[in-house]
């Protein structure tokens, strides 16, 4: 099977809207997004080279972009009744059959061609069947309306029938225009000044013909280099304009005569309140609040307030997109078209740029100016050392790093200086630093505005998380639990972790074992008091002058590169291990 490709040229942007052609661009376009949910089968029918290929055509590329994953057939019916002729003459008639019947979107133009053609007929109504009974989108066009079609099967007659039949009327002037304009600006030309209008008064038969017309005015454009000018419009073509002169005592009497009739048919409210309704539609928004507001009397006398309101409305919709798309240029919010484009759900949408905000915001940064030459600890202390090892080669070494000491002893220093050391050293990475109080509370604000998701995402981005003051966080739940899954999901990525605390791991009688275990998992140091470090001499307590306490398998490691490399004192080292029965004491000769 061998469907046409379709044309590139042919999309909804590349489309004219003007009266006659709005309602039809505006079901093509709710098709395009919404696919076997609206208007199935759509059928439109306009004499030739009105848009019916263009906005078939439009249909499946809009499907394609928005739904990646429906499959499209665009064919002609004659290409396509060829198609199947020749899988019946190979015999794999069941082949084709099953191919096309998996077919999520099928488009089929110049179906008028289905007249007499019985055999084709019943092709056609088993693949609608198969298609439908899946939930699948049909698409048809036609040079006339589907019960002037001779020889029409009564069931296709009455599944055309069951969807939306539209057609597409001859373009309006201004359309004609505008149509001109378009077609000169995609072939890179610029007209002059009434060009476009004086071709737009010559009666061509359809947009073809005009689009003909203008490319041999572009071609004297091109060739002879030079520009065309208004009055040698209807020369070069050896075509007569309509004069722009009529005669006023007419013109007033057919004014008249529409004015009335818009009278007699329809109010003012109706009018533009349809209007309204056909413009946006067109434009790929809904428009219930405005159908609603016209099938209902009683608020015909507000129409213009009402369409005040969807237009602001519409209006913020696009200020949201925008934004969204400037804050994350990939962010799905922006597929969620459902959504974007509908005034009656603004709250929904503002709720995304919500979102969307949220994981984009800053990362909260160390302290500034904490760096290691400002630390008030002496350099070659096994913690400042483990540190700067860290701030090296983040994610490498000593993952994660657990820094413990009483009030005073700088490890806020020491912590903030890892990450101002990264961020000098490698300013595109992501450093976050909070405090447990912090962590806590940004939940509770993310679980207040129902922006849990969004939160975990702009952490998740980190690429270094360094928690101070972990101690807040004892007895809390949700926020052990969150930051359980964080240190896991960053550990998984390779980024680097450090926490601070005033007492080691297993003395956080607060904080869940298996966040514990984790925080247990890396290197473990201890920092002196604040009066003993300022002195450089060893913690309160100590067992023996020299001695710093280390634990964990990275502690171990650390040890197994050689003291020299980390200690002033080869005297003793006291491995402060996370269970007492395990406590230790190593002499090393």
């Amino acid at each position: 099977m061998t469907p046409l490709e379709l044309d590139p040229r042919y999309t909804f942007e590349t489309f004219v809207v003007g009266a006659g052609n709005r309602l039809a661009f505006a079901a093509a376009r709710r098709v395009g997004e919404q696919p076997g949910a609206t208007y199935n089968p759509l059928f439109i029918y306009s004499a030739s080279g009105l848009g019916k290929t263009h906005l078939v055509t439009a249909i499946g590329h809009h499907t394609r972009r928005v739904l990646p994953g429906l499959s499209v057939l665009y064919d002609t019916l004659e290409h396509f009744m060829d198609e199947i002729m020749a899988a019946i003459a190979s015999g794999d008639r069941e082949g084709f059959r099953a191919r096309v019947e998996r077919i999520d979107v099928l488009l089929l133009d110049d179906v008028q061609f289905l007249a007499g053609r019985h055999r084709l007929q019943e092709e056609l109504l088993r693949i609608w069947d198969a298609l439908s009974s899946r939930g699948g989108q049909v698409v048809l066009t036609s040079d006339r309306p589907p019960q002037e079609i001779d020889g029409l099967d009564d069931r296709l007659l009455s599944r055309f029938s069951g969807g939306l039949i539209v057609d597409i009327g001859a373009p309006d002037y201004e359309t004609r225009v505008a149509i001109a304009r378009r077609k000169a600006e995609e072939r890179g030309q610029s007209l002059a000044r009434g060009v476009a209008e004086t071709l737009a008064r010559i009666a061509f038969a359809n947009v073809r013909e005009l689009q003909g017309a203008l490319n041999r005015l572009i071609a004297i454009q091109e060739l002879e280099g030079r520009t065309v000018e208004p009055e040698e419009v209807a020369r070069l073509l050896g075509r007569v304009a309509e004069t722009a002169e009529v005669d006023e005592f007419t013109d007033f009497l057919a004014e008249i005569s529409d004015t009335l009739e818009s009278v007699v048919s329809q109010s003012t409210a109706e009018r533009q309140l349809a209007d309204a309704i056909l413009r946006w539609e067109s434009e790929g928004y809904r428009t219930r609040r405005l159908e609603a507001a016209l099938a209902d009397p009683a608020m015909h006398a507000n129409a213009e307030s009402l369409i005040r309101g969807f237009e602001a409305d519409v209006e913020r919709l696009r200020e949201i997109a925008g934004e969204i798309g400037a804050l994350e240029a990939g962010a799905p919010e922006l597929s969620r078209l459902e959504v974007l484009r509908d005034p009656d759900r603004l709250d929904e949408a503002e709720s995304l740029l919500g979102d969307v905000r949220e994981r984009n915001r800053p990362l909260p940064a160390p302290p500034p100016g904490r760096t290691f030459e400002t630390l008030p600890l002496p350099k070659d202390l096994f913690a400042v050392r483990a540190a700067a090892a860290v701030a090296e080669r983040p994610g490498e070494h000593y993952n994660p790093l657990f820094v413990h000491g009483p009030p005073g002893s700088g490890k806020t220093s020491l912590l903030a200086a890892v990450g101002n050391r990264i961020l000098d050293r490698q300013p595109e990475t992501l450093v976050a630093y909070i405090e447990g109080h912090a962590f806590a509370a940004e939940l509770i604000q993310a679980l207040e505005r129902n922006r849990v998701e969004s939160w975990r995402t702009r952490y998740r981005r980190a690429k270094v998380l360094l928690v101070d003051n972990l101690d807040a966080l004892d007895g809390t739940e949700r926020a052990q639990e969150e930051l359980f899954h964080l240190f896991d999901a960053l550990s998984r990525s390779g980024a680097q972790l450090a926490f601070a605390a005033a007492r080691p791991p297993h003395e956080l009688t607060g904080i869940e074992e298996r966040l514990r275990t984790r925080l247990e998992s890396g290197l473990v140091v201890a920092l002196p008091g604040a009066d003993a470090a300022a002195a450089g001499g060893p913690p309160a307590g100590a067992r023996q002058t020299g001695g710093v306490a280390v634990s964990g398998a990275a502690g171990i490691a650390a040890l197994a590169q050689g003291p020299d490399s980390w200690f002033l004192s080869r005297d003793k080292i006291v491995w402060d291990w996370p269970y007492v029965e395990d406590f230790l004491v190593e002499e090393l000769e």
